[in-house]
């Protein structure tokens, strides 16, 4: 059975991406369809790397009712050929993941809130500096990002 991988880009790996990797994995597990999917996250910085999400991101997301854990790494080339779909959270996220893209890269790179019905291709805030209003925010958005991306990528892949 083939699987669909998907990689969820940040700045450190601490708060975004881990976040959108658990909400994610959640929905997955949800509707059944585990064995289908390959799913990770990473940040484009070498600033967290092997450390455990945020504490406030986390608290947050099982506020929601989501638990999910993570090791903070750091984007490689490989992950170009080793996911189908990379998705930075930003546009300095994009700028940093196509500044190291290798030129025959079969991983598609699509702005995580191209997934987003209400504001289409704008940012995820980074909610690292902020309060827990910008963790609930992020939370809200990639719940929103996540479904309408897994809805995709099951008509896509024809997985339902």
């Amino acid at each position: 059975m083939a699987q669909v991988k998907v990689l969820f880009v940040c700045l450190g790996n601490i708060c975004r991406s881990p976040l959108a990797e658990g909400i994610f994995r959640f929905k997955v597990k949800e509707k059944g369809l585990s064995d289908h999917f390959i799913i990770d996250s990473c940040g484009t910085s070498d600033y967290h790397i092997g450390e455990n999400p945020d504490k406030r991101s986390l608290g947050n997301a099982r506020k929601n009712g989501v638990d999910y854990m993570h090791k903070g790494r750091q984007l490689k080339e490989k992950d170009f050929y080793e996911f189908d779909y990379i998705l930075p959270m930003d546009e300095l996220n994009i700028n940093d993941v196509q500044r190291i893209r290798p030129e025959d890269a079969t991983a598609k790179v699509l702005k995580m809130r191209a997934f987003d019905d209400q504001y289409e291709n704008s940012d995820v805030p980074d909610p690292y500096y902020g309060g827990e209003n910008g963790f609930q925010l992020v939370f809200d958005i990639l719940e929103r990002s996540t479904h309408n991306l897994l809805e995709d990528l099951v008509e896509k892949h024809d997985l339902g």
